[in-house]
């Protein structure tokens, strides 16, 4: 207060508006705390925006449909360029986890995207896994939950599989063959709801 020459409230809108943006954190009572900027947190903070765009335009969803296949297309082919016999057991457990989730929707779209953010893992780059997560996210607003009842998640779990062989195997053209297939169908899942 001394230094900036202002009063009590000018601090706090601007540890709020630090706090915002992620790079602060503020809890009750205690000092305030600077966080480590991370492509996460960097990425979180276009969240609320994203959400509004997405939900005031119509192309929106269908524009952050193709991006989602533009992007892991490219990392479906880098994991199965680098991903190692831990990667692949891994994506084993996340897709068995998957199948234990049957008749659960929460659960099995929460194992659906750690398998598709697993992928994104493979690459040791920690941007391709934020944004991974991100866009997941923001299409999880727009999943049609009676979709899922289905029998769609029978399919889900044999095209995950199939992504599962293509990497294991080191076949980037089948592996992004096998999740272009799994994302043109899935595609249906999201949508507006009303």
């Amino acid at each position: 207060m001394a230094r900036f020459g202002v009063g009590r409230p000018a601090i706090r809108e601007a540890m709020q508006a630090l706090s915002n943006i992620g790079l602060v954190s503020i809890s009750h009572g205690e000092r305030a705390k600077v966080q480590e900027l991370t492509a996460q947190s960097i990425i979180k903070q276009v969240d609320a925006s994203a959400h509004l765009m997405l939900s005031r335009s119509t192309d929106s969803l269908e524009h952050l449909k193709n991006a989602r296949l533009f992007f892991e297309r490219g990392m479906v082919r880098e994991a199965a360029e680098k991903a190692t016999s831990e990667d692949v057991t891994r994506l084993r457990a996340t897709v068995d986890e998957q199948r234990r989730m049957l008749g659960n929707a929460e659960g099995f779209m929460a194992a659906d995207m750690k398998f598709h953010m697993q992928i994104a893992a493979i690459s040791g780059n920690p941007i391709f896994v934020s944004v991974s997560e991100a866009m997941l996210g923001w299409l999880k607003a727009y999943h049609v939950d009676l979709l899922i009842w289905s029998g769609k998640e029978t399919f889900t779990l044999a095209e995950h599989g199939e992504i599962i062989d293509a990497i294991e195997r080191r076949d980037a053209e089948a592996a992004e063959a096998a999740l272009v297939r799994h994302l043109q169908r899935s595609r249906s899942l999201y949508g507006r709801n009303g």
